[in-house]
């Protein structure tokens, strides 16, 4: 009886300290498009190193006012990352994407080109510095808030790029008389969209095909696999129901599910592994080797 006390206080010890095997790189990534030099982490699951093997690639975007390390440093398990990179046998790449980018080309400012970034250089430098599929078949998107958006975006203009697309508590709208936030901070994301963009359009639609719900049509088109949730309690509540009616109402498939939980980091921290179960079965669709 002594004995088996031991070895069950022992086990109750040991199972805290668990150490996963991914590993994290910090790359630092030229953008010609930008000229300037941009981080990115790297989460490398285990059994990369030693072999042969090409892994899939999540490109994982973070929020606005945010920084490549977010989801490595924000979410209240910091081992996130690597336990789902060595859980589906797959590299996970945080870019930096400025704090308010909001991932597109600029036609305003010079040095805020994020699809260009994204779609291409990124890939680029990610597919030349590690063993990845480097097929669209093998290569997901996604993205929380203003990654969220950024993720959508990007696979809605290079659907030839991604497997799949998803967004957590996605800015799926960004007229910001849709969000329900303070006036002081809905001016200064306005004021933002103004200086990278430009005026804005008279009407519900400012700044059109610059926002996921005016390209429902081009998701449909597409026929990309899409995954997106929001918390019950998040201020962008309304832009991710809009696009999910819009969806359909057009007939395009896709994953739309509300949970409890607001914009927080403990709701991104549970939506992920959601998100991550949708793109295994896109990857092991598309005969890309995972568990």
């Amino acid at each position: 009886m002594f004995l088996s006390r031991l070895l069950l206080l022992a086990t109750i010890c040991i199972l805290p300290f668990r150490v996963f095997s991914a590993t994290v790189d910090t790359l630092d990534v030229p953008s010609a498009s930008m000229n300037r030099t941009l981080r990115a982490a790297v989460v490398v699951p285990d059994g990369y190193k030693g072999g042969q093997q090409a892994f899939p690639v999540l490109y994982l975007l973070h929020g606005g006012t945010g920084n490549f390390r977010d989801w490595l440093s924000k979410t209240p398990d910091k081992t996130l990352l690597h336990r789902l990179a060595d859980q589906y046998k797959l590299i996970i790449v945080t870019p930096d994407g400025d704090p308010t980018s909001y991932y597109f080309d600029s036609p305003q400012v010079k040095t805020s080109q994020f699809e260009t970034f994204i779609s291409r250089e990124l890939i680029d430098r990610i597919d030349k510095a590690y063993r990845t599929v480097r097929d669209r078949k093998g290569r997901l998107i996604a993205g929380l808030s203003m990654g969220g958006h950024g993720a959508m975006f990007i696979a809605s203009r290079h659907p030839d790029l991604y497997a799949a697309a998803g967004s957590m508590s996605g800015v799926m709208n960004i007229n910001t008389a849709t969000w329900k936030v303070p006036a002081e901070f809905a001016k200064s994301r306005a004021d933002n969209f103004t200086r990278l963009l430009g005026p804005p359009q008279t009407g519900d639609d400012p700044y059109p095909g610059y926002t996921m719900v005016t390209l429902a049509d081009k998701l449909k088109a597409n026929n990309l696999p899409l995954i997106f949730d929001i918390g019950v309690d998040d201020f962008l509540i309304e832009t991710n129901r809009d696009l999910h009616r819009q969806l359909l109402a057009n007939g395009t498939p896709h994953d739309y599910t509300e949970r409890p939980g607001a914009h927080t980091w403990e709701y991104w921290e549970n939506a992920l592994p959601y998100q991550l179960l949708f793109f295994s079965k896109i990857l092991k669709a598309n005969a890309v080797n995972v568990p």
